[in-house]
């Protein structure tokens, strides 16, 4: 029975002094089990950075560049510099620059320089510059523009010196003076409207001079 008592004893000894041994081996694999984890989560990350480096930038989504907040430029305020926006603007004071913005440009005051947003509405105005709008324009009565008008529509009631280019419709409302040329798909012209220049249809779905050119080769 000693014989066995001590074999006994003899066995726990050596299982208690493996043991310790055992778990610090454990331990050893976890940690490089994690390191090489880790290893791997870099190789993604470098991996993700180095295509989206690659991809071409047409290809990448543009960042949001509209706001829909407005700003406004009050009636006693006076800038001289450009102004640029992504929102829209309210313009009651005066600036001296140009005004780019990708919103509404709202005119109640003056600009001396060239305009462009989205839409462009003038109402008792002084503009001396190019007017242009991926929009429409609307110049109200009593607005004086001096400059160019490139629109997709317009509606006019003031007066313009200078040419208006216009995808779509033009309307020249009774108190409506031009001093310019007209380029447009189609036009209405009140009556009290007064024009000085030359009025082109371009744009319109029928070309007058495709159409008489056609006449002249069936007539023969």
């Amino acid at each position: 029975m000693g014989f066995f008592s001590d074999l006994k004893e003899d066995l726990n000894q050596a299982v208690t002094e493996l043991t310790p041994e055992a778990g610090e081996a454990s331990e050893a694999v976890k940690e490089e089990e994690t390191k090489l984890d880790m290893e791997a989560l870099l190789d993604n990350i470098d991996e993700t950075v180095s295509k989206v480096s690659e991809e071409p930038a047409a290809d990448r989504k543009p960042a949001p560049k509209f706001s829909d907040e407005t700003a406004t430029i009050t009636a006693g305020m006076d800038i001289t510099g450009d102004i640029t926006s992504a929102g829209s603007v309210d313009l009651l004071g005066s600036v001296k620059g140009n005004i780019t913005i990708s919103g509404k440009l709202n005119i109640l005051g003056s600009i001396e320089g060239d305009s462009k947003a989205s839409e462009i509405y003038a109402e008792n105005a002084k503009i001396m510059g190019e007017v242009n709008s991926t929009g429409s324009v609307k110049v109200g009565q009593s607005t004086v523009i001096i400059g160019n008008i490139f629109a997709t529509s317009a509606v006019i009631a003031g007066a313009v010196k200078g040419d208006i280019d216009v995808k779509g419709p033009v309307v020249l409302d009774t108190s409506a003076i031009v001093m310019g040329n007209i380029k447009s798909k189609s036009v209405q012209i009140n009556n009290g409207a007064v024009i000085e220049g030359i009025c082109s249809q371009c744009y319109a779905d029928v070309s007058p001079t495709s159409f008489f050119d056609e006449f002249k080769k069936n007539k023969k």
